[in-house]
């Protein structure tokens, strides 16, 4: 690898060739060459050119204001948030929405924990999802309500059919036991196959 960065820097405009005086002048670009390797693109289309390019990043970065509801996760607890004047949110807000009704808007909210016991207010099916999900399709999502929460949760449904899901059907939090502090370590069961 070494040489390999060595060639490259040999004919960067920093480091320009050096002059060969006994190689003939057409032949002096064959000195210096860009390793290359076998493999190939992947071409999916030609006009516009469309290649398929592999990708990876590892990407660090901070949960901040939203922290106590990952660590909830990982204890088996559902967090939520709840302004001053009781509105409760069930997807957590740091900070209340609404500015223009209430004299609350923009003031911090304080945690709370929500019920693990909700019932669906709507569901969807998902024959397709993010590259996290592509082995899991078909899968189920819902919006949740809880008693005394103004807002709702989305998470995933498992254990049912589609066909067998309903609009009011009570369901139960349940968690991973393994905790990757994700929003996917919640899911819910319908209440009769809680354990």
């Amino acid at each position: 690898m070494a040489d390999s960065t060595e060639q490259v820097q040999a004919v960067s405009s920093d480091n320009p060739p050096i002059p060969q005086p006994n190689v003939p002048k057409n032949e002096r670009a064959n000195l210096y060459k860009l390793p290359e390797n076998d493999s190939g693109t992947i071409l999916f289309n030609t006009d516009p050119i469309m290649i398929k390019y592999h990708y990876e990043i590892d990407y660090i970065h901070s949960y901040a204001q939203d922290t106590p509801f990952f660590v909830g996760l990982s204890q088996g607890k559902l967090m939520g948030s709840r302004t001053t004047d009781g509105y409760t949110y069930a997807t957590p807000r740091g900070h209340a929405m609404d500015f223009d009704q209430s004299s609350q808007g923009g003031k911090p909210t304080e945690w709370v924990e929500l019920p693990r016991e909700g019932k669906i207010h709507t569901f969807t099916t998902c024959y397709f999802g993010g590259e996290a999900f592509l082995n899991e399709t078909p899968f189920n999502l819902i919006l949740v309500e809880f008693e005394g929460v103004d807002t709702l949760f989305l998470s995933r449904i498992v254990g049912i059919a589609p066909e067998k899901l309903k609009i009011g059907m009570p369901v139960y939090a349940q968690f991973v036991r393994n905790s990757k502090f994700k929003p996917t370590d919640v899911y819910f069961v319908p209440l009769e196959e809680q354990n």
